[in-house]
């Protein structure tokens, strides 16, 4: 005879890190993000992204009505592109 015991701790613990994974897969093959996602994808303040990238011209964005949308890819791309030139220029950003 086959005997298992299971501890529910360890077993909702299991459970929740599957949970997570599966989200994060889910939200990285969204095309498009939103300001808040954008925040959160960069750990900064909507302010300090409004200020260094929704307005600049040379940042992805589109704008649908009044919201303004995201291509995921492309931003990635541009911010490993943006950190290196920050690096390269001292590693400083100005806000201001």
């Amino acid at each position: 005879m086959l005997n298992i015991s299971l501890d529910e701790n360890e077993l909702k613990k299991l459970y929740l890190e599957e949970v997570r994974k599966r989200v994060d897969e889910i939200e990285e093959q969204k095309l498009l993000i939103d300001v808040n996602e954008l925040c959160n994808m960069l750990s900064l303040s909507r302010p300090t992204v409004e200020k260094l990238f929704i307005y600049n011209p040379n940042f992805p964005s589109l704008r649908v009505g009044k919201k303004w949308l995201f291509p995921r890819k492309e931003v990635e791309e541009y911010i490993k592109r943006w950190s290196i030139d920050v690096r390269r220029k001292g590693g400083v950003v100005e806000c201001d």
